[in-house]
């Protein structure tokens, strides 16, 4: 059980700040010498949920503008973060609620650059700003500071690492501040974010420190146990066979110990690659074989903790989907093995005729019916890791009286799981806030953030081996007063395994926090000693912010690249920068007085090669390219696929590359297919000679050559290449004039019958030239399609429930 000390009462006093609207923003020492701290150098604030992050980043920005002209930039993971970050600044400062304005992918671009010229705080999700900064419609020379919320997610390709890269190296005077309350357990995750942001301090408080203790509010945390209903033994010993079954497979193929009874994750992960690996050298059916049968035991390891953890009710949809990937036209074989394994077919029998329900939904009516009883205003939170569960949550608490439940999913949609917009989601927040549903139901989507004041109870429907996720959740409550977390663990399950994982990465993370705190003056990192709050403003004593303007410093990170290690990007572009063996790279070669340019279609956007393009000195424009991936003069357009994205383009018809690559070479004297990644062989279980016989008639059909890169630094390079000696060597500039050409009225017609689930190319064309026209086809009964070659009872069933069935939107 966690307990935490209940906030003490105190005189409220607020800050004063011609910024900052009278009486709204309490004065809290450690919030303030955060802030002072902050205006000093780049800095990473790392203080628990519900201790005023926001806050400390408003003071920053407010104390910046009095030091400074410009426009501040807040970024965030969500729109529904973005619009609470933004509608707390309209609340608090003195500023007009012009100056502040929200930046979503649904303000025309045009707009989005008058809105941005015009405006002196900016709310945005980082990928909005990506795309603005790599289309050239804005510019952050005049940004003075960036509050990087959630910083924790300053790692890989994601949109901060190069939004904070571009700011440090254009911006007159770049500030940078990140705030998250997890950082992580690792000292190497840690030292990427602040490497990435370009941090010179840290600044830690926990809820422990003297300053901050005062303000933290009481919160419970209780494990609930249950136990798996004896009921589900036998599908759960029909489902433990098969994976015995597929282990000794693999054992007599040699690529396990004889006798292994299992594998974790982690160790199927490193099998698979040694798998794939193999294949480099050659085809090898035993290889083939063994990946398959790998691909087979995930599948079955997620079934058994899906029923263990989650329920039949959640199993039963699992089924479902991994019946529809077995029939449908795009389908692996693991999948349509293991719907044939008679073990498998077993448990599946079993789930129909099972008549037990989950003792974690009975758990969870149980403790939000006794919540909202003992306090009808409160609002509960349910997290839950998989939306299958979501949904099942949710209707479950649509029985219980009082309980007003609603569910809050991300935006992806999937095999009948629609997805909710944004806009959808803020509204769902809103109402969840003014009391229309009274319990969310949600996935990860809402673990960051989110402040909902009046959140009394969060649930964890199972545990999360992540330390980041669990702290973010319970984290949604004990923000405003007292709050309770329950975690619901089923005994003997993955779920034990998940709490222990948790428990032990908190317990480092938190030993790390602890290390950094006490250890603020750490040369390494570059640490301050902690100051005062009349150090930080002036000797005020607690006067409020008066004095910033003189005493706050505000150094940046101009000037420091000597003392933290930091390289002056602007100088990339100017310089030819040599490699470790003194060879120099592609875009070291580049005219120096004129850029070459390149036009990316939008949906490359997501890949990390736009970025790389401009990182290498290529001017880019975003456009909607209705054929290629990339226009690097008149003649040559280039069409760029990953390995995996090339595979699948080959096994389903509807990316057809064939098509692709018919439009490109129609449209462009010059065409280039680019294959990206290093798995082209091993990706997917195609038989290497059938892949070769596609790239041999790219070649030869078509007339477009293939290049061949590592990853998507070597693309953009290669790009870069091909557009310096187009635009600079041969003087052609590019210009977009291609255009996709239509279906056939026999393809369009074809393309709909085949749409169909477990209707491909070749029954459609037998079911048209049957019954002559898709009317025909769509009229016909069950009988009468099953005269047609290959269209069995299940097909001639699936396709009378299409065409007749209810829509049900």
């Amino acid at each position: 059980m966690e307990t935490k000390t209940n906030i003490e009462e105190h005189p409220t006093e607020f800050i004063t700040h011609p910024l900052i609207k009278p009486n709204t923003i309490e004065q809290r020492l450690f919030q303030l010498n955060l802030a002072g701290m902050a205006l000093k150098q780049s800095t990473l604030v790392v203080l628990p949920t519900g201790l005023g992050k926001t806050i400390v980043a408003m003071l920053v920005i407010a104390g910046r503008f009095t030091q400074k002209s410009g426009k501040a930039l807040i970024l965030s993971p969500t729109k529904p973060l973005v619009e609470q970050h933004a509608a707390f600044l309209k609340n608090s400062m003195n500023l007009s609620p012009e100056d502040i304005v929200v930046f979503t992918g649904s303000i025309p671009p045009a707009k989005r650059t008058a809105l941005w010229n015009d405006a002196r705080v900016v709310v945005s999700t980082p990928q909005v700003i990506e795309n603005d900064m790599l289309s050239r419609r804005i510019d952050l020379s005049d940004v003075i500071h960036i509050t990087f919320d959630e910083a924790h997610r300053a790692v890989g390709n994601y949109a901060y690492v190069y939004i904070a890269e571009k700011y440090q190296a254009l911006a007159h005077d770049p500030l940078i501040l990140g705030i998250t309350a997890s950082p992580g357990s690792n000292s190497d995750k840690i030292d990427e974010v602040t490497r990435n942001l370009h941090i010179s301090s840290i600044q830690v408080r926990t809820e422990d420190d003297p300053d901050v203790k005062p303000y933290v509010h009481f919160r419970k945390l209780e494990w609930r146990h249950v136990i798996v209903p004896v009921e589900m033994k036998g599908l759960l010993d029909s489902m433990k066979k098969v994976l015995e079954d597929r282990l000794t497979q693999l054992a007599k193929l040699g690529f396990v110990a004889p006798n292994q009874k299992y594998l974790n994750k982690r160790e199927l992960l490193d099998l698979q690659s040694r798998l794939q690996g193999k294949l480099r050298g050659g085809p090898d059916q035993m290889v083939y074989k063994a990946i398959s049968l790998v691909a087979e035991i995930f599948k079955v390891a997620h079934a058994i903790e899906v029923a263990e953890t989650q329920g039949p009710e959640a199993l039963a949809k699992y089924f479902d989907r991994l019946e529809h990937e077995a029939n449908s036209k795009s389908g692996s074989k693991a999948s349509r093995r293991l719907v044939d394994d008679v073990n498998m077919r077993h448990a599946m029998y079993a789930l129909k005729e099972l008549d037990a329900v989950h003792p974690k939904l009975e758990a969870v009516q149980e403790i939000v019916s006794e919540q909202l009883n003992k306090n009808p205003d409160s609002r509960v939170i349910i997290f839950t890791n998989y939306r299958d569960m979501s949904e099942l949550v949710t209707q479950s608490l649509e029985e219980v009286e009082g309980v007003r439940p609603v569910r809050f999913v991300g935006q992806a949609s999937k095999y009948k799981d629609t997805g909710l917009t944004q806009k959808q989601q803020v509204e769902i927040l809103d109402q969840f806030k003014s009391g229309k549903y009274n319990t969310l139901v949600a996935t990860s989507v809402a673990e960051e953030g989110l402040d909902i004041p009046a959140t009394d109870l969060v649930l964890f429907y199972e545990p999360v081996p992540s330390e980041i996720r669990s702290i973010q959740r319970k984290g949604r409550t004990g923000r405003s007063h007292a709050g309770k977390v329950i975690v619901l663990v089923a005994k003997g399950t993955k779920d034990e395994a998940y709490y222990w994982s948790s428990h032990r990465k908190e317990q480092n993370m938190n030993k790390k926090m602890r290390e950094l705190s006490n250890n603020t003056s750490d040369s390494d990192r570059h640490i301050p000693d902690r100051v005062s709050f009349g150090d930080t403003y002036g000797g005020s004593g607690g006067v409020g912010m008066q004095g910033t303007t003189n005493e706050a410093g505000g150094v940046g990170m101009s000037g420091m690249s000597d003392e933290v290690g930091n390289i002056d990007l602007a100088d990339i572009n100017n310089k030819a920068v040599a490699t470790s063996t003194g060879q120099k790279q592609i875009f070291d070669y580049e005219n120096k007085n004129e850029k070459p340019l390149v036009y990316v279609d939008q949906r490359e956007i997501r890949s990390g090669v736009a970025r790389a393009l401009d990182r290498g000195g290529v001017d880019i424009v975003l456009a909607t390219l209705e054929v290629g991936d990339y226009i690097v003069s008149d003649r040559v357009a280039i069409e760029r696929k990953t390995d995996m994205d090339f595979l699948d383009s080959i096994i389903d018809k509807e990316r057809n590359i064939f098509r692709q690559l018919s439009n490109l070479a129609r449209n462009y004297e010059r065409p280039v297919l680019i294959i990206e990644g290093e798995n082209l062989y091993t990706g997917r279980q195609l038989h290497p000679n059938a892949i070769r016989g596609v790239l041999a008639s790219i070649v030869t059909d078509f007339g477009v050559p293939i290049l061949n890169t590592r990853d998507e630094a070597e693309t953009a390079e290669m790009i870069g290449a091909i557009a310096r000696r187009e635009q600079e060597d041969n003087k052609r500039t590019p210009s977009l004039h291609g255009k996709k050409t239509a279906m056939t009225l026999k393809e369009q017609q074809e393309y709909i019958i085949s749409a169909i689930s477990n209707i491909g190319p070749k029954a459609a064309g037998k079911l048209l030239r049957h019954f002559g026209t898709v009317e025909a086809v769509m009229r016909a009964g069950t009988d009468e399609l099953m005269e047609v070659e290959s269209i069995g009872l299940k097909t001639a069933q699936r396709i009378r429930e299409v065409v007749g069935g209810k829509y049900k939107g």
